[in-house]
């Protein structure tokens, strides 16, 4: 049972570059104060994997926008996962194709605002969620906001770690420079870049554990008022 509890309807924005921990210590902390958390990465993995199963060309922003319109009323999105046309898609969402798609249409406006309208509405209930652009856009009106990040040789061998467990054999090199073309991308699209928001408190997770986190940002949300022990 969770020591904490969450206030009626809280939501929390997570933002942060690819590999700094953000969707690990979503989960962690959502169970620690009885929170769904719903990973935005997934949705963005998604379009980018039934556009290339599609073969669409990624340069094409209506195309793409489009087939979003279509995709959303054949998906299921929650705590628990995302599933695509009934079937499981979270094991094909996360290679390195995948990942570096993802990016590329993760930074086409009109893909952007077609999926916006689905991540606000799931999150009236109250949820962690995470991202790159939650606590600037999606979840901008959010009375916690975190921007968690660690150096981008840190977060490549999580990474790299996190594909040998997957079975994939990316060298580590390789992965470190995905992760530098992903974070500039990221940084300089014109809508909705990667930027911490100004009420954000940013965590540098490079030397922390994963508990440590956690810890820091109960202590915060505590402190706030936004959780409360449960007697």
């Amino acid at each position: 049972m969770s020591e904490w509890q969450a206030i009626a309807g809280l939501k929390i924005a997570i933002d942060g570059p690819s590999g700094s921990g953000k969707g690990t210590v979503a989960k962690l902390l959502a169970q620690e104060i009885g929170l769904t958390v719903l990973d935005t990465g997934l949705l963005y993995r998604l379009t980018a994997a039934v556009a290339l199963d599609q073969g669409l060309d990624l340069k094409d922003e209506l195309a793409v926008a489009a087939m979003v319109n279509d995709m959303l009323a054949n998906l299921t999105w929650s705590s628990a996962g995302i599933r695509y046309q009934d079937e499981e898609w979270a094991d094909r969402l996360r290679t390195e194709a995948v990942g570096a798609a993802a990016s590329t249409v993760a930074a086409m406006p009109k893909v952007r605002e077609g999926l916006l309208s689905l991540q606000q509405q799931l999150a009236c209930a109250g949820c962690i969620m995470d991202g790159r652009d939650i606590g600037t856009v999606v979840l901008a009106d959010a009375p916690a906001k975190f921007f968690l990040t660690a150096s981008i040789r840190e977060r490549a061998r999580r990474r790299w770690t996190q594909l040998k467990g997957l079975g994939h054999a990316d060298d580590l090199d390789a992965v470190l420079l995905d992760l530098k073309k992903r974070d500039q991308r990221d940084r300089e699209r014109q809508h909705a870049p990667l930027v911490q928001a100004v009420d954000a408190i940013a965590i540098d997770s490079t030397t922390l554990r994963v508990d440590e986190v956690v810890d820091r940002m109960l202590g915060i949300l505590a402190r706030r008022e936004l959780i409360k022990a449960v007697l």
